[in-house]
């Protein structure tokens, strides 16, 4: 439950538990400072009344005929006595001679009980202060004074109460002037943030401002040394990326050139052996005729299958067919070669004619490889590509992003294949591109390939779009 408050409330809690202990510690010098200062009270009374007492004594000594009635503390009394105060006389032999107190206050309140055993339990209210009384140099008595425990624990409590009506209203502005500072110098904390939550959606041109604090500023030029970084990064990654995938088109060519000139026509010429072969053998031995057919029809099977190769391997040419031609006839491809339950459908929307080579061609591959994923792991009866150009606000002439969409009614799988197929090499192309990529099963069951790619960063051709909408 603590991870649920934000710093500024964190730090205000520390700050009013920290201050509360200051206070605390302010209300127990306050009831230390009435006890020592009663102690040092009753030790000058006791002074006071023990040289008093001498003094008496001494009267008595120089008078022929002494009055009686030692001691007489009346006039000790008369000029300190307050309420709870008892002073008295004591004896050698401890008999108290003579003791006069005074009443407690009536308009005391009485403390509460916690607070009273605290208070006896921590200063002792109710000590004595004695101060011995000479005659010749030699005890007579003591003088005692102490002040009644419960006037004495009565009195603090007072002052007590007194006092923490204006702790607890400083400790209440306190915590609100702490709270509203600390959410002023986090503020940039918002600023900071909200630059991470953009790094996380891949904006990595997110920057931060200068800000006034050494820590914040510190944080400020790591962020920023950070993004540069991973820009740089991106942008190194993306060129790669797009070499790589040039590279592997380019040899994808010339593999299928070889296999064309090569491979093509030594399977052309088998079939040509072989019917060469069937006419020479028809008289002279009937009976090879079935292998020359067979070797024919293998020939044919091989002759098919390197079309086939041959047209995931090199694409047509876009240039001249248009990317919208070449998706149609990839999807007319599949549904001539499939020989089960499953139909490939195709939607098309907006000008995407007027794409730049490098995107119609890794569109196309991304759709080849979408449907090729689909065809061989999701066991799908329907498999449904759209592929739109969109404005991203809604409104306007001019696209500015692709969308492709291959969605199936199979089930759902990673697709993971080999290196540069499957979800992995669409990954890398939509990479190159700037685009986002997600995968994830649909509404209906099934799974659902969502590519986006950014047309104006690759597109210079937006305002022909334009026009031509």
């Amino acid at each position: 439950m603590w991870t649920r408050y934000d710093l500024k409330y964190r730090l205000t809690l520390r700050i009013s538990g920290v201050a509360t202990l200051c206070f605390a510690a302010i209300c127990a010098y306050v009831l230390f400072d009435i006890a020592r200062s009663a102690d040092a009270r009753n030790a000058r009374i006791a002074e006071i009344t023990a040289r008093t007492l001498q003094l008496q004594q001494s009267k008595m000594q120089w008078v022929n005929n002494p009055p009686a009635g030692f001691p007489d503390l009346d006039a000790v009394a008369a000029a300190s006595m307050t309420p709870g105060l008892c002073i008295a006389y004591r004896a050698v032999g401890d008999h108290m001679l003579q003791r006069i107190c005074g009443g407690a206050d009536a308009q005391s309140d009485e403390p509460p009980r916690p607070f009273a055993m605290l208070y006896r339990g921590l200063f002792g209210p109710g000590q004595e202060a004695t101060r011995p009384v000479l005659s010749r140099d030699r005890k007579i008595g003591d003088a005692v004074v102490w002040i009644d425990a419960d006037v004495m624990t009565a009195d603090a409590w007072r002052e007590l109460r007194r006092l923490l009506p204006v702790l607890g209203t400083a400790l209440v502005l306190l915590c609100v002037l702490a709270h509203a500072a600390l959410a002023r110098a986090l503020r940039p904390t918002r600023l900071i943030c909200a630059g991470l939550e953009r790094i996380v959606a891949n904006d990595l041109t997110a920057r931060l401002p200068p800000f006034d604090l050494a820590e914040l500023s510190a944080i400020r030029d790591a962020f920023n040394q950070l993004a540069d970084g991973l820009q740089a990064a991106l942008a190194q990654s993306s060129e790669l990326t797009r070499r790589l995938i040039a590279l592997q088109d380019d040899e994808r060519r010339h593999l299928a050139r070889e296999l064309h000139d090569e491979f093509g026509q030594s399977l052309a010429a088998i079939r040509a052996l072989a019917a060469a072969m069937r006419e020479s053998v028809a008289l002279a031995c009937p009976a090879a005729l079935g292998e020359c057919d067979s070797i024919a029809r293998t020939a044919a099977d091989m002759m098919e299958t390197l079309r086939g190769a041959l047209v995931r391997l090199r694409p047509p040419d876009i240039d001249e067919l248009g990317l919208a031609a070449s998706l149609e006839g990839l999807v007319a491809g599949w549904n001539r070669r499939q020989r089960g339950p499953a139909r490939f459908e195709i939607d098309l929307s907006g000008p995407i004619d007027r794409l730049p080579d490098t995107t119609a061609n890794n569109l196309y591959r991304i759709a080849q490889e979408a449907l090729t994923n689909c065809a061989k792991h999701s066991a799908a009866t329907r498999v449904r590509l759209q592929l739109a150009a969109q404005n991203s606000l809604g409104q306007g002439p001019s696209p500015d992003r692709i969308v492709l969409t291959v969605a199936d009614d199979g089930a759902a799988s990673d697709l993971m294949g080999p290196p540069g197929m499957g979800l992995l090499g669409i990954r890398e192309r939509v990479a190159s591109l700037g685009g986002d990529m997600s995968f994830a099963a649909g509404d209906h069951g099934g799974s659902r390939l969502h590519v986006t790619i950014p047309v104006p960063a690759f597109s210079p051709v937006q305002a022909p779009i334009g026009c031509a909408a």
